[in-house]
């Protein structure tokens, strides 16, 4: 398969057009919602023909899933990196307080717009509902590896680290809820709501979890 247009035209292997298609996808699902994933608006931000999206993606609904599986991973990536991938000297605290400075600025927007399209439209897709599910736990599972390192190293005072990272999430996701409505009359009143409780849940003072 090549691509259409003027130039020279080059063959790219399966795996990569395949990659290239799903990072489209991601992209506009990111920046314009899951519902603007069609095979003719990836075919058209690639300069290819639909039919190769259909080739690769017989079923778009698939196509639309591995979207946002790829956007949701490479943002959880970007805010929680694994612990080799971590900033050197932060540690398990400082993952934290990096994570919760990255989120309370307005970069964090298009995410949060991307979880809340994707968890309405989950309800009558199948495909995207089985990586919404999918990323959730990942989300929740990559906190409470901090948690339980941090707890390892006597950083944070925790009994129950997956019960405080669904609830530390729950909170980052409620207060997100409000992203496409009334999020400027109610940024400030919750613009600590979820620092506050993870600090709580870590037994840190108020502000242990702010950058120094």
């Amino acid at each position: 398969m090549t691509s259409r247009g003027a130039g020279r035209q080059v063959r790219k292997s399966a795996a990569e057009r395949r990659r290239e298609i799903v990072a489209t996808a991601a992209r506009v699902g990111l920046e314009e919602g899951l519902e603007c994933v069609t095979r003719q608006r990836i075919a058209d931000g690639l300069g290819v023909q639909s039919g190769l999206i259909h080739h690769y993606f017989p079923v778009v609904e698939e196509l639309v899933a591995e979207a946002f599986a790829r956007a949701t991973t490479a943002e959880l990536d970007g805010l929680l990196p694994e612990a080799a991938a971590e900033p050197e000297g932060g540690g398990p605290l400082g993952a934290l307080q990096r994570f919760f400075t990255l989120i309370s600025g307005a970069e964090f927007d298009n995410i949060s717009k991307l979880w809340l399209n994707a968890r309405h439209l989950s309800r009558y897709r199948p495909a995207l509902h089985g990586q919404v599910v999918s990323q959730e736990l990942r989300w929740c599972h990559r906190i409470e590896q901090i948690i339980t390192r941090g707890v390892k190293e006597q950083a944070f005072c925790c009994e129950d680290p997956w019960a405080a990272a669904v609830r530390i999430l729950a909170v980052v996701d409620g207060v997100s809820a409000y992203i496409n409505t009334s999020a400027d009359q109610r940024t400030a009143p919750l613009a600590d709501l979820a620092r506050t409780l993870a600090e709580a849940e870590l037994g840190l003072p108020a502000g242990g979890l702010r950058l120094p």
